[in-house]
């Protein structure tokens, strides 16, 4: 008998909370997302009876855009010039990412060409889906293309970030425990006004993942400006990152395995073609963007603009580069898509 909502809710947070704890012990990488992420999603297709706390998403993302926010500098924004020529190799790598995904797709796969093309896309998820549909491609098909491609990756580069190059949970500053009372009145007025404010004003403004980017520049201001100089306690940043991997596991939920078998090793092909372009491109480029290896190999992965952050911040990384480069993707991808799809189909 399936559980009523709240209880399939709170037996997913659960879930998110042991597997954290367990991670973050383990010393892997992103403990308190990874952990969440992965077995929610064995658990989303076993059949447990888990369901996506959706409705507290809107309220822990802010906290994740304070907190990015608050480790952008003067010293960083300074170097927003030399991220120009990043910008130009990365409109190239999507085109390149995109065509091999593509063919994958059509090819080997067997999709009609109007899914293949918007599940080969490397970004967009909620566009890609809405204007995939309405021209006749099947949205369950690439919705499940894009749900896969940013679990697989964010697993793939966690782990390899974590078991290859030794990020652990448990070192260097980023990680370092903020306590709730290490706060000041004021420095709680100011970050809860960041979160508060930038939420909808990321919104207004038509901010890709607005809900996120938002806070995040408002955080970025008034660290930069010295009207605050800690970041959020780290017990609200723990809690964010279970209800966020949570919701990413459980997006599998109804799904069975044996019918969705193949679409996961496509979306796992997809995800493993674009990780060795983006591998490819970053060993390119990385004396012409002049950043560490790392830094540009984040900004090229074709995870999700909040994971491939975080990241990004665990290894002590230029997250405001890894952020800005994360919002171009979605930017090209959401802008050129359809008018490359309605230029190739014509012809």
């Amino acid at each position: 008998m399936p559980l009523r909502k709240p209880m399939s809710i709170g037996l997913s947070l659960t879930i998110g909370l042991v597997s954290g704890f367990a991670f973050f012990k383990l010393g892997l990488p992103l403990p308190w997302m990874l952990g969440p992420l992965i077995c929610n999603t064995i658990a989303a297709l076993a059949g447990l009876p888990v369901a996506a706390p959706k409705r507290l998403r809107p309220y822990v993302i802010p906290i994740i855009g304070v907190m990015l926010g608050a480790s952008v500098t003067s010293e960083v924004l300074g170097q927003l010039v030399q991220w120009s020529v990043a910008a130009v190799i990365m409109a190239v790598f999507l085109a390149v990412a995109a065509t091999v995904s593509f063919v994958l797709y059509r090819r080997i796969g067997g999709y009609d060409r109007v899914t293949a093309f918007f599940s080969a896309m490397p970004g967009g998820l909620n566009d890609m889906i809405l204007i995939g549909g309405s021209w006749g491609g099947d949205e369950r098909k690439i919705a499940l293309a894009h749900a896969s491609r940013v679990l697989m990756t964010i697993v793939i580069v966690g782990l390899v970030f974590g078991l290859v190059f030794g990020v652990r949970s448990n070192s260097g500053a980023a990680t370092n425990w903020i306590a709730v009372d290490a706060l000041s009145a004021s420095d709680w007025a100011i970050l809860i006004g960041c979160a508060a404010i930038g939420s909808p004003l990321g919104k207004m403004l038509r901010l890709p993942t607005g809900i996120l980017l938002g806070p995040m520049l408002l955080s970025a201001i008034a660290h930069v400006t010295h009207m605050v100089e800690i970041a959020p306690p780290s017990l609200l940043v723990v809690a964010a990152q279970i209800v966020l991997g949570s919701n990413i596991g459980c997006q599998f939920v109804g799904s069975k395995l044996r019918d969705i078998a193949q679409d996961l090793v496509l979306g796992l092909g997809s995800c493993v073609s674009m990780l060795l372009c983006a591998t490819a491109f970053t060993l390119a480029s990385a004396a012409l963007i002049e950043a560490p290896l790392p830094n540009v190999f984040l900004a090229f992965s074709p995870g999700g603009l909040t994971e491939m952050s975080l990241l990004a911040l665990a290894m002590h990384l230029d997250v405001a580069f890894v952020s800005v480069m994360h919002i171009l993707r979605i930017l090209l991808v959401v802008a050129a898509a359809p008018l490359v799809f309605r230029f190739t189909g014509s012809r």
